[in-house]
């Protein structure tokens, strides 16, 4: 299901959550992966009964879904993208809350699996012009350890939290057969101040210690998995 534009829907007063105690919910009845809780009309219409009152977020942002099934289609190496899709695009704090406590988190989702949360309008491609130039921060875990930084990498992101947040595209989580790693992609990658900013704030929001690496998105298009880290933080 996709949303073009952001939807003007809004969750109950006392659903929305603090973006600074973020409590997940339980996942008792788990959606397929990628799909949000009922259907197409109800979640493109606005709600009868809700508050009229919602928090805004400064940018706009959408989720796209890479299923392991569109990636087993793709037999040449110019293919590599076109099986990603938008899911939802929203641009309230309600709106966020109402999405993610309805999706699968990365220890639910199918190995294989890419998940993005990006700018509206800008694609989680190299080639996306507004992409391009930039690079990413990556943090890996343990198999089914990734789900509350995913959540606090979201947060982070969607709340303005980074000192450069402008220079943030989004963010995307790789589930994997050992691992899971979660990237924040960045839109100029020489500007050395900005990511190693962006990549010291990441780690103290994430409360993580071991050192990340920041890769130029040249040089991964070039050398793929031999490309080194530019950067460390």
């Amino acid at each position: 299901m996709v949303v073009e534009d952001a939807p003007k829907t809004s969750a109950s007063e006392d659903q929305a959550k603090t973006e600074t105690n973020p409590k997940p919910r339980e996942e008792d009845d788990e959606p397929e992966e990628g799909e949000i809780v009922g259907d197409e009309e109800s979640a493109s219409k606005p709600s009868k009964g809700i508050a009229p009152q919602s928090h805004a977020l400064e940018h706009s942002w959408t989720f796209w879904f890479d299923s392991p099934a569109a990636k087993s289609a793709k037999t040449k190496q110019e293919d590599w993208g076109s099986s990603i899709r938008p899911i939802y695009t929203f641009s309230t704090v309600e709106e966020f809350w109402s999405i993610y406590n309805n999706i699968r988190h990365p220890s639910k989702l199918a190995l294989g699996t890419d998940f993005h949360c990006f700018k509206y309008k800008i694609e989680p491609k190299w080639e996306d012009p507004v992409c391009a130039n930039g690079g990413k921060w990556t943090v890996t875990f343990p198999k089914g350890k990734s789900d509350t930084s995913w959540l606090y990498t979201l947060l982070g992101m969607i709340g303005e939290q980074f000192d450069h947040g402008d220079e943030i595209c989004g963010a995307v989580v790789n589930v994997r057969n050992r691992q899971e790693k979660i990237s924040i992609w960045t839109k100029n990658a020489i500007n050395e101040a900005a990511q190693l900013s962006i990549g010291k704030q990441w780690k103290g929001f994430l409360d993580y210690n071991e050192t990340i690496g920041f890769i130029f998105h040249e040089d991964a298009m070039r050398q793929e998995r031999s490309a080194k880290n530019k950067y460390v933080a």
